[in-house]
């Protein structure tokens, strides 16, 4: 029983490592889609994913993307596995949701 307990608390925390490094190559993925556009002054803010995301080939994903006192949360879709292919490809989807800022200080 103990063995047993043992694996899956190892496959767990391999688990968790996985979906918090997915995380992380899929914001520096949608960066670099937006550099190689012409968007490079977007900065990702938040990506948010699926728990079973970092196991399959395609993936939506809501992103938070920012510019100056704006943001915007937009749908993507992620084809391919950014962790483990070298061929990924990001697609928008849609807008969520878009929030201005207006400020009028000094």
């Amino acid at each position: 029983m103990g063995k047993l307990f043992s694996l899956i608390l190892l496959l767990a925390l391999g688990y968790a490592g996985i979906y918090f490094y997915y995380g992380v190559v899929v914001k520096q993925e949608v960066q670099h889609q937006l550099d190689a556009r012409g968007l490079s002054s977007l900065s990702v803010d938040k990506v948010e994913y699926g728990l079973l995301a970092p196991i399959t080939t395609s993936a939506d994903l809501s992103v938070t993307v920012s510019y100056r006192g704006s943001q915007a949360a937009v749908d993507m879709v992620v084809y391919g596995h950014p962790v483990f292919s070298d061929d990924v490809n990001v697609e928008f989807d849609g807008l969520q949701a878009l929030r201005l800022s207006i400020g009028f200080g000094q």
